[in-house]
């Protein structure tokens, strides 16, 4: 049985026990974390564990509620967030999940980090109509099951329509390419890879092997030996971070050296990149291509520009301990900012209900942590908030996006 599924389980085991905790908040009548002044939200991140690099996600975001807080908050109201670590594992999120609203009552669950975690607490926070805002999560179930889970949305582009603009650049800039893939074998690496493969339908380009790991796992050079005696001349990797980094380095060690380094999860940090170049003399690194969806602080197209000047005072006042040139932060940032949007569209009457007919139906334009033409919105049948993004290329030790806007809606 999976870590989902187990932890699915284990919230029908606990429904009877759950149900006097949730009654009552589900009335939209006195909605716990709600006061005159203040609203308080909750959520799970990987202080530590296998993803921890992307905590970084929950201090951006913490900042930037700091940020507005200190200008008045949101119509009259203070915003707290508070976050707790699961350990990168579901069974962990469930259970912190569980703290948050029925100890701590938050308001809405927040900007919870990963898929299976995200996956693990669905179907308890949809039995208490408990907002799930924001998951920070690419599956693509988010915005697809919204009828049997509608107090959960994501916000990043789908991890399908990521793939499927990884395959479609690849179909057009190297026709008759050899594809190898990395993948890791969850619903995260299941969906990137589905929507490389609906990319590449139709084109000479092909995949011709493709190698599994299982998440956690801490050697990953049986597949890269097998993915490299494959001949492929492109090489695939839809895996977290340091798995990616062992992966470029063993391509290094094994001599093999493909045409296009395509990545999947590199672009959240250009100082896992720079681990990955080894100081520059891994060449298997340079000119590797992701998407992109947010600015990069790191980028100089946008250090002279505004939002980003304030996200440094940002990180500089509220967070001035931890890395600024992590993109992850600008995630936080951004997502945080989309939080602001919707509680000033609910206006003062704040429920559990009234936040999510507002984020059902959203425009929410111009986030100035976002790239330009990059809006976030959603309206009816449409939950997947941001379904635009750009490609970008790793060159000299910074990430540059090119080419114009990618579209991608889901079937």
């Amino acid at each position: 049985m999976s870590v989902a599924r187990a932890c699915l389980a284990l919230v029908a085991v606990l429904a009877i026990g759950s149900t006097a905790a949730l009654a009552g908040t589900a009335t939209g009548v006195g909605d716990p974390g709600v006061t005159p002044t203040s609203v308080l939200l909750g959520g799970t991140t990987s202080l530590t564990g296998s993803a921890s690099q992307f905590s970084a996600m929950a201090v951006g975001a913490d900042a930037y509620f700091r940020y507005v807080n200190a200008k008045g908050g949101v119509n009259g109201r203070s915003i707290t967030y508070r976050y707790l670590d699961d350990a990168s594992t579901a069974a962990n999120a469930l259970q912190r999940t569980r703290e948050l609203v029925e100890q701590e009552h938050v308001f809405a669950i927040f900007n919870t980090l990963g898929t299976e975690p995200n996956l693990s607490i669905r179907p308890y926070l949809s039995s208490g109509k408990v907002p799930q805002l924001f998951a920070a999560s690419g599956d693509t179930s988010f915005g697809r099951d919204y009828e049997q889970y509608p107090t959960t949305i994501g916000f990043q582009p789908t991890y399908t329509a990521e793939g499927w603009v990884l395959g479609k650049y690849l179909a057009r800039s190297a026709p008759g390419a050899k594809v190898a893939v990395l993948f890791q074998n969850d619903a995260y690496g299941k969906d990137l890879f589905n929507g490389l493969r609906k990319g590449l339908e139709r084109s000479k380009t092909r995949v011709i092997a493709a190698q599994p790991y299982e998440a956690g796992s801490v050697d990953v050079g049986a597949q890269m030996t097998k993915l490299k005696a494959s001949e492929a001349d492109t090489f695939v990797s839809f895996a977290m971070p340091k798995t990616t980094v062992q992966a470029f380095m063993l391509a290094g060690k094994l001599g093999w050296k493909p045409k296009r380094v395509i990545t999947s999860a590199l672009s959240s940090s250009s100082s896992v990149m720079q681990q990955a170049s080894q100081g520059g003399t891994n060449r298997v690194v340079e000119g590797a291509v992701s998407i992109a969806f947010l600015k990069d602080p790191t980028d100089s197209e946008w250090k002279s520009e505004a939002s980003m000047k304030l996200y440094g005072q940002i990180m500089k006042q509220y967070a001035p301990d931890a890395d600024a040139t992590d993109v992850s932060h600008v995630y936080g940032m951004a997502v945080a900012w989309t939080t602001v949007e919707a509680l000033s569209k609910v206006g003062k009457d704040l429920t559990r209900a009234s936040l999510l007919k507002v984020v059902d139906n959203l425009n929410a334009p111009g986030n100035p942590f976002l790239l330009p033409g990059i809006t976030v919105k959603t309206s009816g049948a449409d939950r997947y908030p941001i379904d635009q993004m750009l490609l970008q290329r790793w060159r000299k030790g910074t990430w540059k996006s090119f080419g114009g806007l990618w579209g991608y809606r889901a079937p």
